[in-house]
């Protein structure tokens, strides 16, 4: 007699609440989620489900359609190179604004809404992430050159202090963190959120993290869905960066994922926020939705352990 598929799922799901219950994740909410009311709702579905489960979580979210609509309200048209903005001063206005003000509020209150008891945050809260200004940088141009390029306001993370954090985990409260960080002085700076969610999940020790993208994962082909790459591994990422599959921002979270995965996150993941229960069927079913990114020594151990 075959065993029924839902009893497959139940019991996996009881392993990985024993395995996994009071361990921290965290997730990285793009841009493109927050701006979908029914997205949001999906994922504030979804975390209310894993604190169910017994599991901690902080939740990081850029902004970076919001920014760029309100920078051009205010007369200027948003710069971004490689992946990274340039954040002169109406920008770094515009970006207290939204990221502090609407986008972290619209997440914390989607939170509420589900019963969950989240705490809205900056990285310049409790001293909690510490930057330095970027000084300007070469940047490779299309046709083989560098261009140096001054980001402005944009910050490169030299410390974070994650007792804040942990108290408010410890006392059953979500972190809701807006990637804003601070320099010795306590002026603000742009922190790309890819860049601060991976410095938050190795800080906490995170067992897991997960980006929430518009996108599916990591494609071989952008424009076929087919083409997803489920599992890969530096030597996997590397290749795919020599064949110019990763560009852009897609590539700023694959190696955010590999920094991660190399400071002791067990698991990185990236799957698509706007598609239904996504974050419940990557970590919940075999096959997952998204692309999985891990340190050689984790993909061997998952291999072994969880593809047999």
């Amino acid at each position: 007699m075959k065993t029924n598929g839902s009893i497959q799922t139940i019991k996996r799901i009881a392993s990985y609440q024993r395995y996994y219950r009071n361990k921290t994740f965290v997730l990285k909410i793009g841009g493109a989620v927050l701006a979908d009311a029914k997205s949001l709702d999906g994922v504030a579905g979804q975390c209310q489900v894993l604190a169910d489960l017994g599991f901690r979580m902080v939740l990081v979210h850029g902004g970076g359609p919001q920014l760029s609509a309100w920078t051009r309200r205010l007369g200027v048209e948003p710069v971004i190179i490689d992946g990274r903005r340039v954040t002169d001063d109406t920008s770094l206005e515009a970006l207290k604004m939204v990221l502090a003000g609407q986008l972290n509020t619209d997440l914390v209150s989607a939170l509420r809404r589900v019963g969950l008891s989240p705490v809205g945050l900056t990285g310049l809260d409790g001293a909690t992430v510490l930057a330095h200004r970027r000084p300007p940088v070469n940047i490779p141009t299309a046709d083989g050159a560098d261009r140096l390029v001054d980001f402005g306001h944009v910050g490169d993370i030299e410390a974070v202090n994650g007792a804040l954090l942990e108290t408010l985990l410890e006392a059953g409260f979500i972190p809701v963190i807006g990637c804003l960080a601070a320099d010795e002085k306590g002026r603000p700076l742009n922190v790309n959120a890819d860049r601060f969610a991976e410095a938050v999940a190795v800080a906490l020790q995170a067992k897991k993290l997960i980006f929430l993208t518009d996108q599916p994962g990591i494609l071989r082909d952008p424009r076929d869905p087919s083409t997803l790459v489920p599992f890969a591994d530096a030597a996997d990422i590397q290749t795919l960066q020599s064949e110019g599959v990763l560009s852009g921002g897609m590539r700023l979270k694959a190696e955010a994922c590999l920094r991660a995965a190399a400071g002791g996150v067990k698991r990185t993941h990236i799957i698509d926020g706007g598609l239904a229960d996504s974050l419940l069927l990557e970590l919940f079913t075999g096959e997952g939705c998204g692309t999985m990114i891990v340190s050689e020594k984790e993909k061997q151990v998952y291999q072994e352990t969880e593809l047999v």
